[in-house]
């Protein structure tokens, strides 16, 4: 089976999907701040050794808004048809260093929250209770 697209091609193609403020991550952050909550958005402090979505740092909380793609949602991933074997392996990869990144966090101190995106659209008011819940 042949690819309809060249490597480069492919690879500006992915080049183009943000990693940053995207529309779960706006959402959240206009929620905390309208409630009083200040966060960094400084992607990579040295001690954290990661980049969360949020950092709270007065309260010691990591937030990280997964999206249900890219860290494969037990209850929304559907694997591409085409390069499976990559696809699988990417997604383990990505499974394997969120739990990295969780123990390292916990271990330093830190507390994590994490949102999977399908969450944020769904049913908002609760999953923004579970995260006011989870900071105070």
């Amino acid at each position: 089976m042949s690819d309809r697209f060249s490597k480069a091609e492919r690879s500006r193609i992915m080049a183009l999907i943000k990693g940053r403020n995207t529309n779960p991550e706006l959402l959240l952050r206009k929620a905390l701040h309208k409630l009083g909550y200040r966060y960094s958005l400084k992607y990579h402090f040295k001690e954290l050794n990661c980049r969360p979505d949020l950092v709270l740092v007065s309260k010691r909380v990591c937030i990280f808004i997964d999206g249900c793609f890219w860290h494969a949602c037990p209850r929304c991933y559907r694997a591409p048809k085409s390069h499976r074997k990559y696809w699988v392996l990417k997604m383990k990869r990505n499974r394997e260093r969120d739990k990295q990144q969780d123990s390292y966090l916990t271990k330093n101190g830190w507390k994590i929250i994490r949102i999977w995106e399908h969450e944020l659209y769904e049913d908002f008011k609760k999953t923004l209770h579970r995260v006011l819940k989870m900071i105070s």
